[in-house]
C-alpha cells in the first residue's frame, strides 16, 4: 500500500481552507479585506477553492486612500469581474470630505493612518461581524501576536492581551453586539510560501511586482515611486531605475527595490536570497518603533 504525503504548501492551503470555512460557518456577515496586494489575491483564490463550484461566498471590501497605484485598481476591477464577486469601496477621500478624519500635510503626509477610521465606519454601515485579512505573522512582529480569530471591541480597536485561546484548532467566534472579529487564515505563511504559492498555482498579480523601468526617487532608504501626490523638496531628484515592489499601499509610501526579477522564478531566488522584511519598504511604519501595533490597537488592518 503506498503511503500519502503532504506537501508544505497543501498543508498550508488546507489550514486557511479550514480557517476560511469556519468564518462562513461562524458568521452572519464577513467579508475578504481585499487591498490588490499579493496576500489578499492569495486569501481570494483561497476562497474560490474552499467553496468551489459555488461562487465566493464573500464580499471583497476595498478600502481606497484615494492615492492607489493605478494598475492595483485596474487589477482590482478585473479580478472582481473574473470572481463574480460584490465589491464594497470604504472612500477615505469620503471621510476626510465629511470631517471624520484630517489629512495630513507636509512632504511625509500620507493617508495611511486614515484608512482606520474608513475601515471601521464601513464595518459598521455594513454590518459586517467578521472582516478577512491576508496578514501574515512573519510580516510585522505586531502582526506575530495575532490569532487566526482576532477579537475586535465594540470601539475597533485590538487589546493583543486579550484574545481567545485556540487550542487544538478550536476558533471561538462569539461576540456581543457591536463587536467584530478579524480573521487571518494566512497566518502562518511566509512571504516565501506565497510567493511558491503563486508559482504553483499560476496566480495573476499586479504587473507591480515584477520588476520594470520606473521613475522613482530616493526616500527614507527605498526608492518612492512618482506620482501626482508626492511632495519634492529641492534636493530630491527624480531618477529612472528597474525596480519592483515587494508590498503594496498607498503610491505615497510604498518602496520599491532595484531588480531585475521579471518573472515568478525569479523573485523567488530573489526572495530566498534577502535578508530584510518585505514591509522595511513602507515609510509609514517607520514613524515609531511601535507604529504597526499602535495603528492596530487603534482598529487598523
Amino acid at each position: 500500500m503506498s503511503k500519502f504525503y503532504l506537501n508544505y504548501l497543501d498543508e498550508l492551503e488546507s489550514e486557511a481552507i479550514f480557517i476560511l470555512r469556519e468564518v462562513w460557518a461562524q458568521f452572519q456577515n464577513p467579508v475578504i479585506l481585499f487591498s490588490g496586494g499579493k496576500d489578499s489575491i492569495v486569501v481570494a483564490h483561497l476562497a474560490k477553492k474552499a467553496f468551489f463550484p459555488s461562487k465566493i461566498p464573500f464580499a471583497l471590501m476595498h478600502i481606497d486612500t484615494g492615492h492607489n497605484f493605478p494598475e492595483t485598481i485596474q487589477f482590482r476591477d478585473d479580478l472582481i469581474k473574473e470572481l463574480g464577486a460584490t465589491l464594497l469601496v470604504g472612500s477615505v477621500q469620503e471621510s476626510i470630505n465629511t470631517g471624520r478624519v484630517l489629512e495630513e500635510r507636509g512632504k511625509n503626509a500620507n493617508r495611511n493612518a486614515l484608512q482606520t477610521t474608513t475601515l471601521l465606519d464601513a464595518i459598521a454601515h455594513h454590518k459586517i461581524d467578521c472582516a478577512i485579512g491576508g496578514g501574515r505573522r512573519d510580516e510585522e512582529k505586531a502582526r506575530a501576536k495575532e490569532r487566526f480569530f482576532s477579537h475586535r471591541d465594540d470601539f475597533g480597536q485590538w487589546d493583543p492581551k486579550n484574545q481567545r485561546p485556540e487550542l487544538w484548532n478550536l476558533l471561538n467566534g462569539k461576540y456581543f453586539e457591536g463587536e467584530h472579529f478579524r480573521a487571518f487564515p494566512i497566518s502562518n505563511w511566509t512571504e516565501m510560501d506565497v510567493w511558491n504559492y503563486i508559482k504553483r498555482e499560476n496566480i495573476a498579480i499586479p504587473s507591480l511586482y515584477f520588476a520594470h523601468e520606473r521613475e522613482v526617487l530616493w526616500r527614507n532608504n527605498s526608492w518612492i515611486p512618482k506620482s501626482d501626490y508626492l511632495i519634492l523638496d529641492g534636493t530630491e531628484e527624480i531618477l529612472t531605475k528597474k525596480i519592483r515592489f515587494r508590498t503594496l499601499g498607498d503610491i505615497t509610501i510604498t518602496g520599491g527595490i532595484e531588480s531585475d526579477a521579471d518573472t515568478l522564478e525569479k523573485i523567488v531566488a530573489e526572495v530566498a536570497s534577502l535578508r530584510h522584511t518585505e514591509r522595511g519598504n513602507r515609510a509609514d511604519d517607520k514613524r515609531s518603533e511601535s507604529a504597526m501595533e499602535d495603528r492596530k490597537r487603534e482598529g487598523y488592518f
